[in-house]
């Protein structure tokens, strides 16, 4: 199969509390770009679509039951969305300074890629994982 694909659209987050998801990546220079509502097994629930630059991340809240049942997952969740940086440990610093909750105490080399890379990761309101990659 020679499948064309010119670079990630977007990543789709469940999340129980949409204005504060929305809240929290504004924080990190998202702009909501769409919000709208869907039909789902007879009750409505909202999307938005938040943009920084090129990066799309779509956050959706479903209507109860199915609501509840997400809350209440302990897995199903994307294990981690990938943003490059361009420099790992000034992201890192801006990063802690805002108050964000980093995993990791300082940024972590990995030996992959040709000369490895760096990354750190901070945790969204709904457990998801937000790795920042810098590739060296």
């Amino acid at each position: 199969m020679n499948l064309k694909i010119n670079h990630l659209q977007h990543v789709g987050i469940p999340v129980t509390d949409i204005e504060s998801s929305e809240k929290f990546y504004q924080r990190l220079g998202f702009e909501n770009v769409m919000t709208s509502t869907f039909a789902h097994e007879g009750g409505e629930g909202r999307v938005m679509m938040m943009q920084h630059g090129t990066i799309i991340v779509e956050l959706y809240q479903m209507p109860e039951p199915v609501l509840t049942e997400i809350s209440k997952r302990p897995n199903g969740k994307i294990d981690h969305v990938a943003f490059d940086v361009d420099d790992i440990d000034e992201t890192f610093a801006t990063l802690k300074a805002n108050g964000f909750h980093i995993v990791e105490e300082a940024p972590v080399y990995l030996g992959f890629w040709k000369n490895g890379c760096k990354y750190i990761n901070i945790l969204g309101p709904n457990g998801e994982r937000l790795e920042f990659c810098q590739i060296l």
